[in-house]
């Protein structure tokens, strides 16, 4: 059980609806006339007086929200690493607060008329990072980290149905999901590695000679980076700047697929290092002397 850390008064009008998070539970506490205008609690928050200040800015941002008739707004759930938009459901006043203290996304059933947390069955937690709203906030995007797939499917995200495929009478596959460029790039980097294990007939393309090839695909990267930093020494302008880093990009993705490594975990890499300095980084690495 843990400490008692201390115990604090608070006085309050008659009629008062007081709401305390304490750890990923909620209470409230209604005080009626009958009772005396005090409330006592018990605390191991070893700052109390902050928790109850963190709660009212909670209630200011609750406030700011514009809710429907019904207390919901729009949320949205979008991968913090890779873009992705992995789900939508909707959220109350309280779904929001409960996302906010346990960092686990949190909606509200309107079928079952009850909160749910994503995962809370399959285990598959949306880990979140940050919120946003909208301009007219009146929808919420929860910016995360899934554990494993969001939709019950077990798509990766619910967002696999195209539209131009349905037009076009394709069969719909739940592994196409709606990608930026730089992850379909990767995919059609991997469909070309997959394709290395069919008869190959005809002359190879250049994705697949530089799989095969591991010499000229470094060799390739080498002069890619090379020519990146002459834009920089030569003052090039901007496009040209663009274009090589487009190469060096290309290139390294393909390395990347020859060792099995997915651009999400270098990103996931990059944002893990946002909060530190890149000198002790680098020391922690043995890199700075």
């Amino acid at each position: 059980m843990a400490a008692i850390h201390c115990i604090q008064a608070l006085g309050f009008s008659s009629r008062t609806h007081v709401f305390f998070p304490i750890g990923e539970q909620t209470r409230y506490y209604i005080i009626n006339k009958k009772q005396r205008g005090l409330l006592v609690f018990a605390s191991a928050d070893k700052n109390p007086v902050k928790e109850f200040y963190n709660k009212s800015k909670v209630d200011t941002l609750l406030n700011s929200v514009k809710w429907d008739d019904k207390g919901l707004a729009v949320g949205i759930a979008q991968n913090i690493d890779t873009g992705a938009v992995l789900m939508q459901g909707f959220v109350n006043r309280v779904a929001l607060a409960r996302t906010v203290s346990s960092k686990k996304a949190t909606f509200y059933s309107r079928s079952r008329s009850a909160l749910w947390t994503k995962g809370e069955t399959s285990k598959n937690f949306i880990h979140v990072h940050d919120i946003y709203l909208d301009c007219d906030r009146d929808s919420i995007i929860y910016l995360g980290k899934p554990d494993g797939p969001t939709c019950h499917t077990g798509a990766e995200t619910c967002y696999y149905t195209s539209v131009s495929a349905l037009l076009e009478n394709e069969q719909e596959e739940e592994n196409k999901v709606a990608l930026t460029t730089l992850y379909s790039l990767e995919t059609t980097i991997s469909q070309r590695k997959d394709e290395l294990a069919l008869p190959q007939t005809g002359k190879p393309s250049w994705t697949k000679r530089l799989l095969l090839d591991h010499d000229l695909l470094c060799s390739k990267i080498r002069e890619e980076a090379d020519e990146l930093c002459r834009t920089l020494e030569e003052n090039e302008d901007k496009a040209r700047t663009a274009s090589e880093m487009g190469d060096v990009l290309y290139h390294a993705m393909v390395l990347m697929a020859v060792k099995g490594v997915k651009i999400e975990e270098v990103l996931e890499v990059l944002r893990k290092r946002f909060s530190e300095s890149g000198i002790e980084e680098k020391r922690s690495r043995g890199q700075v002397s």
